[in-house]
This record gives C-alpha cells, structure tokens and sequence, in this order.
C-alpha cells in the first residue's frame, strides 16, 4: 500500500499544525473575545479641527502673555531700586499733607489769636459805627482822622466787617433782634443792622445783629 503522506526528506524543517487555528494568506486571524459586543468597542478619537487648534493656541498665547506680564511685575517688585521709589513718594505724600495740616493749623491759631487781639477793640469800633450815623465823622476834623487809621489798622489784621442793609438774611452768620413783615420783600431781607458783624479771615468773630423784614401773609 502506497503511503500518501510524504516523509519528510533529511534537512527539511517541520511546521507542526495547532488544531482549532487557521490560517489566511495575509496571515492569522485574530481572535475575538464572544462576551465583548461591537457596541462595547471604543471608536478612534477624531482629529481636531482647524478652528479648535486655533482657540487652544490663542489660548496657549494668551497664558504666555499673563505669565510674562507677572514675571515681569514680580522683577519689577524685587528691584531695589523700585522699592525706593515707592517709599520715596509715599513719603513724599505724607509729607505734602503734614505740610497742609500744619499750615491749615498755623492759619486757624494766627486767625484765632488776631480774632481775640482785636476783640477788645468791637466796642470803640461800635462807638465809631454809631457815630457815623449820627454824622459825627462828616468834615475834615481830627476825630475823623483818628477813626479812619483805627479802622485801617484792624483791616490789616485781617478784621472785615458785614452785614448791609439790603442783604438776604443769613441766620448762620445774622442774628434777628426783631422781625417785621413786609409786602415789598419776597424773603427774609436785612431791613436795619443794629450791630456790625465781623470776621477774621474765615473765621467768624461775631454775628451782625440785624432787624429783619419778611414777606407779609
């Protein structure tokens, strides 16, 4: 009987056959796991567009640019010659408003102390005033004279009078010795002063007293 299997001839290599695999001529066939279903399979992950490659690297740019504008504000904050500049001016600062504090301060006491010199010196001023008005201070006399360089003298001190007849009522600085109505007036008017008021600089040393005419009901 004619053996049909050829014996294999000395030197040839054998290539034993695995039972349940097959072969393709592009080569094995992979296997595939029965409990995985094709819906479990993960599909490839698409490619980027270009437009959001191009928001990543607008963003991308935009995070270099904060990183370089910290850098450089912290170099700019470790430079030692920034850190004086910033406590020269601050010192500076303070002492332009030492400055106006002292000189505000200076200029209330000087006006305080003026106020309290020239105080003594209302009464004759009053006596002048009241001699005014009864014509005492008409005519070249030397009463004339005498009143003229007293009030010179308190104006260079800085004492300014107030209060005219004519002038709108200001209870901040007006005192009302008496009230009459008046069908002439729309608002309280100064009808009469009784007594001038005076200040020195901004100051207010005294209050005019004044008679006062309101509008009639």
């Amino acid at each position: 009987m004619t053996d049909t299997n050829p014996t294999p001839e000395d030197g040839d290599e054998v290539q034993p056959v695995n039972e349940g695999s097959e072969a393709t001529a592009s080569g094995p066939r992979s296997q595939v796991d029965p409990d995985v279903s094709e819906t479990d399979v993960p599909e490839a992950e698409l490619p980027e567009t270009a437009d959001h490659e191009l928001t990543v690297q607008d963003i991308l740019d935009a995070v270099q640019t904060e990183d370089a504008e910290n850098e450089a504000a912290r170099a700019a904050d470790a430079d030692p010659e920034h850190e004086h500049l910033v406590d020269l001016k601050r010192l500076s600062a303070e002492y332009a408003n030492y400055r106006k504090r002292t000189e505000a301060n200076r200029e209330v006491e000087r006006e305080r102390l003026t106020g309290d010199v020239v105080k003594s010196l209302l009464p004759v001023l009053d006596d002048l005033d009241r001699a005014e008005k009864h014509g005492d201070l008409e005519g070249d006399t030397p009463f004339t004279a005498i009143a003229a360089k007293l009030r010179t003298s308190v104006t260079k001190l800085g004492l300014a009078p107030f209060g005219a007849k004519g002038e709108p009522f200001d209870h901040n600085i007006h005192e009302a010795i008496f009230q009459q109505p008046s069908p002439d007036v729309e608002i309280a008017t100064i009808l009469d002063v009784v007594e001038t008021g005076y200040t020195v600089g901004s100051t207010l040393l005294r209050a005019a007293k004044v008679v006062v005419a309101v509008p009639a009901e």
